[in-house]
């Protein structure tokens, strides 16, 4: 039997198990509408589902996708170190065969492979690959290209690779250290109080620049005063698990700032005035409690840390950034404001962005080139997590809507460790009969989860493209879970405790 015809029967398989009991109709839209299953009198969750599937089976295709993607995410490392053996392996190879004419040396074809496998920010990106082809077979590339093109909104994707690359310039980061070292300085600048200070101010200023742009400062500013005194592993991953946990909540003292909050503060009418006495107080007590519970943790490493820096090393007082003239950070900052404001529009940032990549040109003599790979990298990794999240309300939307106050919270909290914390709050704005108590614990349950991965939340792949060189095979997804718990039930305290 030839090769192709082989292909053709696995194809012709593949076709008979997807359109098993269905007869797709391209009129009603793919994804479907929650409104076209006419479910709404069943009364089972289970039954839900089945009738779901039943009328459209790629829904059941799709989430098996979007599981073996999250799975992905937590064998990344393994790839990782299977990359470095391989490199490793063609390296001998080439020591040995090497001639007296300088033969250059050449990556293994899997060794690059498996590097990119490893690669946390590209997993979802890559399983996009295998679910629109599924959906191009399955239906018509029109209703993929469509779907691409009008379902799904990349706002967030682009939003955040402009407002990262704009956050890290040298001038941003020189105007953040400043003040930064302003408050460390008032407490003796030691490493420890430089974790703290970026540990606790840094997500704050969330609320005002957005969370991806404290993200992207706070983990620079971690590398450049505490990542270089090689902490302990341990510390190492409670460093990043509070970074991550206190992003998620620092950035709700605003109605702008935080993914999970734009995603309802329309809807739902909440504005800054509302975020700040609801949430934004109780998130200043829980970055704190959060810091100041895994400092008197970590109390003895800390000591240590601060002996061991020495003198030559240590950054009292010390701003790593060279000065940069006022016209140009202002310059930097307007360019930063523009995008903040304008992140509804990924047309509008886009512009901004020339604007701004020509002005940084202009002005060259005073910063360093921006630098585009991490950026570019985690917005891939938030395409590919917008494309597989507009497939998963079909089963989220009902769980959603069946829950109760302490199920409902508990399953926010589980639901934004394994998908995007905005997308949670998203798909509970589209839920009529929400009451003030539910809308509440639905966000808080998103904030709550959303350090607790790398998925979690949107600026969370920022910090681990930034930070992930100082873990040996990169940031471990379950080390870094275990992490985040301490932080989680302060975070659960606060917000349930003082609701």
């Amino acid at each position: 039997m030839s090769l192709s015809l082989v292909m053709q029967n696995l194809l012709n398989a593949l076709r008979d198990a997807l359109a098993f009991g269905c007869e797709l109709r391209v009129d009603q839209g793919f994804p479907r509408p929650m409104s076209s299953y006419h479910d709404s009198h069943m009364t089972s969750f289970f039954e839900v589902l089945s009738n779901r599937i039943a009328i459209e089976p790629l829904n059941l295709f799709a989430t098996l996708i979007f599981f073996l993607a999250i799975i992905h995410t937590f064998l990344a490392p393994m790839f990782s170190a299977i990359a470095k053996r391989l490199e490793e392996r063609a390296h001998l190879r080439w020591l040995s065969r090497v001639s007296d004419d300088g033969e250059e040396e050449s990556a293994s074809f899997w060794a690059i492979l498996f590097h990119y496998l490893g690669e946390i920010e590209a997993v979802f990106g890559v399983w996009a690959i295998p679910l629109m082809v599924s959906v191009a077979y399955q239906r018509s590339w029109a209703d993929a290209e469509h779907f691409l093109e009008k379902t799904v909104h990349f706002n967030e994707a682009v939003f955040v690779v402009v407002v990262m690359a704009i956050a890290s310039t040298q001038p941003v980061i020189f105007l953040a250290e400043r003040i930064l070292a302003f408050i460390a300085a008032r407490f003796g600048s030691s490493p420890t109080v430089w974790w703290c200070v970026i540990l606790i101010v840094g997500p704050i200023l969330g609320s005002v620049i957005t969370e991806p742009a404290a993200m992207t400062i706070c983990a620079i500013m971690l590398a450049q005063h505490f990542f270089r005194y090689h902490p302990s592993p341990v510390l190492s991953y409670a460093t990043v698990a509070i970074l991550f946990c206190n992003i998620s909540v620092g950035g709700v003292l605003t109605n702008f700032a935080a993914p999970p909050v734009i995603m309802v503060s329309s809807a739902w009418g909440w504005d800054t005035r509302f975020m700040f006495f609801t949430f934004g107080w109780k998130a200043l007590c829980s970055v704190i409690a959060s810091t100041l519970a895994y400092r008197w943790l970590f109390r003895r490493e800390l000591q240590e840390l601060c002996l061991r820096a020495t003198v030559a090393e240590d950054s009292f007082g010390v701003v790593h950034e060279r000065s940069v003239p006022p016209f140009v950070v202002l310059g930097n900052l307007l360019f930063l404001v523009w995008t903040v404001t304008h992140g509804y529009s990924s047309r509008l940032v886009i512009i901004g962005f020339l604007f701004f990549l020509a002005f940084v040109d202009a002005t060259r003599h005073f910063q360093r080139s921006v630098s585009l790979r991490a950026p570019l990298l985690v917005g891939f990794f938030l395409a590919g997590l917008v494309i597989h999240g507009e497939f998963q309300a079909w089963w989220l939307e009902p769980l959603i809507s069946r829950l109760g106050e302490r199920t409902l919270f508990v399953s926010s909290v589980a639901l934004s460790a394994f998908n995007d914390n905005a997308s949670i709050t998203y798909l509970a704005s589209l839920v009529p009969t929400f009451s003030d108590d539910l809308k509440y614990l639905v966000v808080a349950g998103a904030l709550s989860g959303g350090g607790l991965t790398i998925i979690a939340n949107a600026p969370n792949p920022a910090g681990n493209a930034l930070l992930s060189r100082f873990f040996d095979g990169g940031i471990s997804p379950l080390r870094l879970l275990i992490a985040a718990l301490v932080p989680l039930m302060i975070s659960v305290i606060v917000f349930i405790g003082l609701r």
